[in-house]
């Protein structure tokens, strides 16, 4: 997205091709901006917007979606954005809301997807909104704020999933554009300024390698190259659970490798790093003892219900699970093999995936979601042992 704000060629290094990817590459050449793949980059000419002439389907990619509502503000004329049936269910309203504060003409038939957005000239101003939803309202206003005449950004409640702003921060500073924010990020300011192209390495990324290092952790030694210790990702804290946890983690300058050995409970927040619940809870299925997950409640609304989706998936394979609003409890115990409901989602698909690799068979259902963020996961399994069939 910043490529394509900036008015010239940058380069994206080492990509990943995915469902969520290539929704936004798809959405981005509809509105004037070409992508080309060239091996390990991809070339984004940016600066020229158009309005598209079909609607824009963003998939199942939440950042496309919301992104892409934000810079629609932008492109002269028309834009309506749809999702697929999954992101049509998760909330947009505060961003919506957002968007008219800072003179934003867009529209929905409620505050889902899908929606139309008026193009046309940024007022600027103050901006309220949560920051208990999605960081990813948030990055959205930051990667338009630099078009309009001054934008400050006021989180009328504490932000979670703080590491991620962070990130799209240092994003936006690589392509020329600088912000200012408090220490709790709940106050940020960006004036006027220009993107300038830029060649950006695309870090590994923590979230995929958490289902890998948990494999490690369960069933033997796993090594994962190109993970970046230095890194903002929140979900890098999975090397701090595993730690606590009572696993063998050892980290050298771009690699870490995990071993097996037997785990205790644990108890964490994981508002910061919610992806990495369903990685959590399956560890927590072996673990000895009762551990303990707050932070839990936008778990709710991802591509499923996870907090459910694990709830159930653990009762089915024996496991017991309490649950509350913002609260899960799961006993350890000796988790038995179960057929497994991914609800389509990525992250559940991937985790139980994990488990059903040190159990007994275990079948995942609607395992062909893992292609949103992770298109090799199965094969990243086979390779590292364990028995994989796929079946149609």
């Amino acid at each position: 997205m910043c490529a394509a704000l900036a008015d010239g060629v940058s380069q994206i290094i080492n990509p990943l091709s995915s469902d969520d990817t290539q929704a936004a590459i798809h959405v981005l050449g509809q509105v004037g901006i070409p992508i080309s793949e060239k091996g390990n980059y991809w070339q984004v000419i940016g600066g020229n917007f158009k309005e598209p002439d079909d609607d824009l389907f963003c998939g199942e990619s939440a950042a496309t979606l919301r992104f892409m509502t934000a810079i629609c503000a932008l492109i002269p004329g028309e834009c309506r954005l749809t999702a697929g049936p999954s992101l049509s269910r998760r909330p947009l309203k505060p961003l919506f809301q957002a968007l008219r504060q800072l003179g934003a003409n867009c529209s929905g038939q409620s505050d889902l997807a899908p929606v139309v957005v008026q193009g046309g000239t940024l007022s600027g101003g103050l901006v309220e909104l949560p920051g208990n939803i999605s960081s990813q309202f948030i990055s959205a206003l930051l990667l338009i704020a630099p078009f309009a005449k001054g934008v400050k950004i006021h989180l009328t409640t504490p932000l979670e999933s703080k590491p991620f702003l962070l990130m799209t921060i240092d994003c936006l500073k690589q392509f020329g554009i600088n912000v200012e924010y408090s220490p709790d990020l709940r106050r940020s300011e960006v004036w006027r300024q220009i993107y300038q192209p830029a060649t950006y390495q695309v870090e590994g990324d923590w979230s995929s390698a958490s289902y890998l290092l948990a494999l490690g952790a369960l069933g033997g030694k796993v090594r994962v190259e190109n993970l970046n210790l230095g890194s903002r990702q929140g979900d890098k804290m999975i090397l701090d659970f595993l730690r606590g946890m009572g696993a063998v983690v050892e980290a050298d300058r771009d690699s870490v490798t995990v071993r097996k050995t037997k785990l205790k409970s644990i108890r964490a927040d994981v508002s910061d790093c919610i992806d990495l619940l369903p990685t959590l809870a399956i560890l927590a299925a072996v673990a000895n003892g009762a551990s303990e997950f707050v932070g839990i409640e936008r778990a709710r609304i991802k591509e499923s219900d996870r907090v459910a989706a694990v709830k159930a998936g653990l009762e089915r394979m024996g496991i017991r699970v309490e649950e509350a609003r913002n609260r899960l409890v799961i006993t350890g115990s000796r988790p038995k093999g179960a057929t497994i409901d991914s609800k389509d989602d990525h992250r559940i698909a991937m985790a139980f995936g994990v488990l059903g690799s040190v159990t007994g068979e275990t079948v995942i259902n609607g395992a062909e979601c893992v292609s949103k963020t992770f298109p090799s996961f199965w094969e990243a399994l086979k390779k590292l042992g364990s028995e994989v069939e796929i079946r149609e």
